[in-house]
């Protein structure tokens, strides 16, 4: 860094910015927050050390949804009667790319047109019910892929 005092000047300019983003989440979550109260429903606020704390002297891995359970006054004998809460998992908006490449980087496939095929998306989770038959019964499953025959 000797010798380039443009650059040093620059990194301490941006070092001194506010931070814009952390402007708008705080002043979402305060916005968030008195609106939570003003409907009449029980709101918590801690800080990061208080819900480090409270985790620690529970024993709760550190993980979002137990986490949030230890921010604020949280009771000695907190239970969690589940290991996980929702099958949640994240299957994004789909892909721009209409052709897909081989190892090699040559055209191999085109990206189907629609993304929808009957109102199912690859990922949704569906109920079945077969009323007779072989394979007569309720099934819930998740859909591997929804394309045209």
């Amino acid at each position: 860094m000797k010798g380039k005092t443009d650059l040093v000047n620059r990194i301490l300019k941006q070092a001194k910015t506010p931070w814009k983003d952390a402007a708008a989440v705080n002043s979402t979550r305060w916005k968030l927050f008195n609106s939570l109260k003003e409907l009449g429903l029980p709101v918590e606020t801690g800080s990061g050390g208080l819900t480090k704390f409270n985790r620690k002297r529970l024993k709760v891995p550190k993980s979002h949804w137990q986490d949030a359970a230890c921010v604020g006054k949280v009771p000695s004998n907190l239970v969690f009667k589940t290991n996980q809460p929702l099958l949640i998992k994240a299957t994004g908006h789909g892909t721009r790319q209409r052709c897909r490449p081989n190892k090699f980087g040559f055209p191999k496939s085109h990206a189907p047109k629609a993304k929808f095929f009957q109102g199912f998306q690859t990922g949704d989770l569906v109920s079945a019910s077969i009323p007779k038959g072989k394979f007569a019964g309720q099934y819930v499953g998740r859909i591997a892929r929804a394309i045209s025959s």
